[in-house]
């Protein structure tokens, strides 16, 4: 099928998609629109996001609905608020020459009343997210029970966030006689069941391979250290002036903890996450669909809904647990024709993680090396250069008049002398941050090899989870002490015993990190800080121990220390549990 037309759309419906810039239909509107529109068969459709799916059931059911009849005529039923909010605003370019038709979104965290006042103006279709959906039929002002289409979108994601209970209520108050319609990108068991209790001989249509990624999806890796997933984060960044994606996290709080990173560093990022209230979330994506922003940081919830077509990457700084989730990020990017890069970054001990996802999706991951300095230096000067080639220049705008004096100004330098000056001015700050810039690569072969540990000395702390101490306490530490050194100083492991504490850091930079630390003061405590040999750990630790606890009796009987000052019952903080004896 090469044209919109064969597939038995009427004229307004497409004059409305030719408006669109809509050419060809994509496979599954090829083989969903003429079955929608001619048999009323049950569909079920399997096939990724990204692939057409609004059009494959949005155009048909446009073209059928009677709109001399003011009943609900179609429900369409989708996991979250924005994507909620697409398909209506797509559906309502589809009706574009379409008269009189009545198009409602009804989704939470809006007012609840002007849903229902619309709700009761008439609606002939109306597009829901589950708990809403179920709000309305449990005031009345929604009835489902005479619709003819039921579209269930993105049936998989529904179930992973929770809404199986809704969705079986809503089953349950639409008629037999509905033509169900369920697209979802991979079928697990509850979609099985829906299947066989609420369809009737549905159809399968299967586009692709199920859980099989876009072929218009590139996929990269890059190996580093955990404590150096944010170094190459930016790394990756810097060297790809024009990304513009999303960059995917595990948690709500290391959303934040990454966003506040990025912008904090200069980057034109956001954060995406439960957290926010409806309106920062509306203000957010409003940004960046509007390319604000380059990068949206966010959770797989958050990020749920966004339908961006023009995204450049996706990143994972965490991998996903499951990996059909890998395959429903990557399928954000390579939208609409367009080709899209797919990045994880990760440490050796995912690399079967990687082999994982390749077999499930059928594709080969390439590994990339994150860049030297070298490389995003001159990456980011050729992007400047070409922004100022590619300027068109204005001769009547206010700022031509002073081409002439700025030209006699610059007339004494030569060509090299100006290019020269002007690329130092532009570029002295940020090549001075790449200057003492290390290779964070690692082998994706080795789990810990010997090179690897051999760069880390391990210092001994005299301080343990019996004075309150975490691993986020002893690296704030670290980085408190070292933030005026030329380089940032990498931390490995961190160890938190009951009366003291190891910790590892860069062997190169061990002396410093002790001299700067050693006899300071925190909390009321004087640190001490010392090299620990691995093997003499176990031991020195041992001894330290006992040490510690002999020290703290002494204390205890004399009534404190100079270094550790003995506090009174009411003295003891809130949170600070008793020691045993």
């Amino acid at each position: 099928m090469q044209s919109f037309s064969e597939t038995g759309l009427s004229e307004d419906i497409l004059k409305a998609i030719e408006e669109l810039g809509f050419e060809t239909p994509t496979p599954v509107q090829e083989r969903s629109i003429p079955e929608i529109l001619n048999n009323g068969q049950d569909i079920i459709s399997l096939a990724q996001t990204g692939t057409g799916k609004t059009g494959a059931f949005g155009l048909p059911i446009v073209q059928l609905t009677d709109t001399y009849c003011a009943d609900t005529q179609a429900i369409i039923i989708c996991p979250t608020r924005e994507l909620c909010l697409q398909i209506t605003k797509d559906l309502t370019a589809f009706a574009k020459y379409k008269e009189r038709i009545r198009i409602v979104p009804v989704y939470g965290g809006s007012d609840m009343r002007a849903q229902m006042k619309a709700l009761k103006q008439g609606a002939h279709i109306v597009v829901g997210t589950p708990g809403r959906v179920c709000d309305m039929l449990r005031k009345g002002c929604l009835k489902i029970g005479d619709i003819r289409w039921l579209v269930l979108d993105e049936a998989d994601e529904m179930l992973n966030m929770g809404f199986k209970d809704d969705l079986e209520t809503i089953l349950n108050e639409t008629p037999e006689t509905r033509q169900t319609l369920l697209f979802s990108a991979t079928m697990p068991q509850f979609i099985e069941k829906i299947a066989s209790q609420y369809m009737r001989n549905p159809m399968e249509i299967r586009i692709g391979r199920t859980n099989q990624g876009a072929d218009t999806v590139q996929h990269h890796y890059y190996v580093v250290r955990a404590q150096d997933r944010y170094l190459a984060l930016k790394r990756i960044v810097d060297i790809i002036p024009d990304i513009y994606g999303i960059v995917f996290c595990r948690t709500r709080q290391e959303t934040k903890d990454v966003a506040d990173k990025l912008m904090g560093d200069g980057y034109n990022a956001d954060a995406l996450h439960g957290d926010l209230s409806q309106a920062q979330r509306d203000t957010v994506m409003q940004r960046f669909r509007m390319k604000h922003l380059q990068l949206l940081v966010a959770t797989d919830v958050a990020a749920r809904g966004i339908d961006v077509n023009e995204l450049t990457h996706v990143i994972n700084y965490d991998l996903p647990d499951d990996p059909e989730v890998y395959v429903h990020r990557s399928g954000r990017t390579g939208r609409a024709g367009k080709k899209g890069i797919s990045i994880s970054i990760i440490h050796s001990r995912e690399m079967s993680r990687i082999r994982t996802i390749e077999k499930m999706s059928n594709k080969k991951f390439e590994q990339k090396m994150v860049p030297n300095a070298d490389e995003i230096c001159e990456s980011k000067l050729s992007h400047y250069i070409d922004a100022i080639v590619n300027q068109q220049i204005d001769l009547d705008s206010p700022a031509a008049k002073f081409i002439p004096t700025i030209v006699e100004k610059l007339s004494h330098l030569s060509t090299e002398e100006l290019i020269g000056k002007f690329v130092s001015h532009e570029f002295e700050t940020f090549n001075a941050y790449y200057a003492n810039a290390i290779d964070i690569n690692v082998s994706a072969e080795s789990k810990k090899s010997k090179t690897q540990s051999a760069r880390f000395t391990r210092l001994f702390l005299n301080v343990g989870k019996i004075d309150q101490m975490r691993a986020a306490d002893i690296l704030g530490m670290v980085n408190d002490f070292t933030r005026e050194m030329p380089v940032k100083v990498a931390v490995g492991h961190i160890d938190i015993m009951r009366n003291f504490s190891f910790v590892e850091v860069d062997s190169e930079y061990a002396d410093d990190v002790i001299s700067r630390i050693n006899g300071q003061e925190i909390n009321g405590y004087k640190i001490i800080m010392e090299a620990a040999s691995p093997r003499q750990g176990k031991e020195a630790g041992g001894a330290a121990e006992r040490s510690g606890r002999r020290q703290r009796r002494f204390d205890d009987k004399r009534g404190g220390s100079p270094d550790r000052p003995r506090r009174r019952h009411d003295d003891r903080p809130a949170d600070r549990p008793r020691r045993r004896r």
